[in-house]
């Protein structure tokens, strides 16, 4: 009895024959990864710059927006002047409220990136 002969075998291997090296993580970086107490305090500082920034960009809108009620109050002639055949009140509420938000938005989504950036940059020189 014959056995049919198939392709024959060929052992392929790589030239490499070190095992892959995990790359090598700034301490910094390591820190956090694995929530020691120096990671504790890089991530609080991280947390604490953001919620600073959010306060502050809060804060200066709820001054500018606030200040329009205020001067409503303060000045009443306001309250029936007209811009464009539209009351004065109803031109800034509706209308000057959405810039106002959008400079605002814009300010804290550069800042934030930036407060990242530093905070990124700083951890990875550790």
């Amino acid at each position: 009895m014959s056995t049919p002969e198939g392709p024959r075998r060929v052992r392929v291997t790589s030239p490499r024959t070190s095992a892959a090296r995990r790359p090598i993580m700034p301490t910094g970086t390591r820190e956090i990864d694995e929530q020691t107490r120096l990671g504790q305090v890089y991530m609080q500082s991280l947390i604490q710059s953001q919620l600073r920034l959010t306060l502050a960009v809060i804060g200066g809108v709820v001054l500018v927006l606030g200040s329009f009620p205020l001067l409503f109050w303060l000045v009443p002639p306001t309250r029936t002047m007209s811009v464009l055949g539209l009351p004065l009140p109803w031109v800034i509420l509706g209308i000057l409220v959405y810039p106002v938000v959008y400079v605002a938005a814009r300010i804290y989504v550069r800042n934030a990136e930036r407060i990242e950036a530093e905070f990124t940059e700083f951890v990875g020189r550790q």
